[in-house]
């Protein structure tokens, strides 16, 4: 028998009869992809969207996640970083990639003949900057958050992801390769792929939760606070150092304070989505 939230989310997505899940791999997603695949059966379709701000790791993690869950999955090509509003790199630069996706989705939907576009937004993204939403509130009722509605956070979501035995139930958040770049910046194709890069490099050495941030004059390494002290009991500051440096960045510094969720976002005024109607639907 299901949890209560599990139970709460399968009833909600059996609503909305047929269904694209905007699909990255990360745990969220995930979950919305399988239990709308349980429940809509062949009338549940996950895509992946591909461009230069997707780390060529996660496209492979992605490939591999929905050929191990079995789901009905295709790949779109979204084109956000030749949009000079999204290369110039404003403070609502995930409105205009959402906009490029949920555009690409559209399309697909009408082909497929889905009904809605569904997205991982869930109660806990409220305190944060995601100017994103907006794009996803500008399509009305194409496109819903099913986690959101059924009042979900990320402990509900992780428990209900380990009760269905998700292979990435605890995968660490993660976030596009422009999120490393400080607003304001611009945004390239060369600096994504730098990033991309580095960031394999890091995790080769097994760290699982870090960020390389792209400044104009360093790299800005994070990692989360309790794999952190790996660092100098294993001495690998100078191996970090020098792979970053030949990967083109000036100067390297690892930051002592360590991986924060949402760290370049600090100062932007959060967007505020109004909570879960009673009825579960979004207001």
């Amino acid at each position: 028998m299901d949890s209560v939230p599990l139970g709460r989310l399968r009833e909600i997505i059996r609503g909305y009869e047929s269904t694209i899940t905007a699909f990255s791999a990360g745990v969220d997603s995930t979950l919305v992809a399988v239990v709308a695949q349980q429940e809509l059966g062949t009338a549940a379709l996950a895509a992946t969207a591909v461009s230069a701000s997707l780390a060529p790791s996660e496209l492979q993690d992605a490939l591999a996640l929905a050929d191990t869950l079995g789901l009905n999955h295709r790949l779109v090509q979204t084109s956000e970083v030749e949009d000079e509003g999204y290369a110039t790199n404003p403070v609502d630069r995930c409105y205009v990639c959402k906009s490029h996706l949920y555009t690409e989705l559209e399309t697909l939907a009408a082909g497929v003949g889905a009904r809605h576009i569904l997205n991982g937004l869930n109660v806990d993204d409220l305190g944060d900057w995601r100017p994103g939403a907006r794009a996803a509130a500008e399509r009305g009722e194409l496109v819903r958050s099913p986690l959101h509605e059924a009042g979900l956070g990320k402990q509900e979501i992780r428990a209900s992801a380990r009760e269905l035995g998700l292979p990435n139930w605890d995968k660490p958040a993660l976030a596009c390769l422009s999120s490393r770049v400080p607003y304001g910046e611009r945004v390239t194709p060369e600096k994504l792929a730098r990033i991309g890069l580095a960031e394999e490099a890091l995790r080769a050495l097994g760290f699982r939760q870090l960020r390389v941030r792209h400044f104009a004059d360093r790299a800005r390494v994070e990692i989360a606070p309790d794999e952190l002290g790996r660092v100098d009991a294993e001495n690998l500051a100078g191996r970090i150092e020098a792979v970053l440096l030949a990967l083109g960045f000036p100067a390297v510094e690892i930051d002592p304070r360590g991986y924060r969720s949402g760290r370049l976002n600090e100062g932007v005024v959060p967007l505020i989505i109004p909570s879960p109607s009673p009825s579960g639907r979004g207001g």
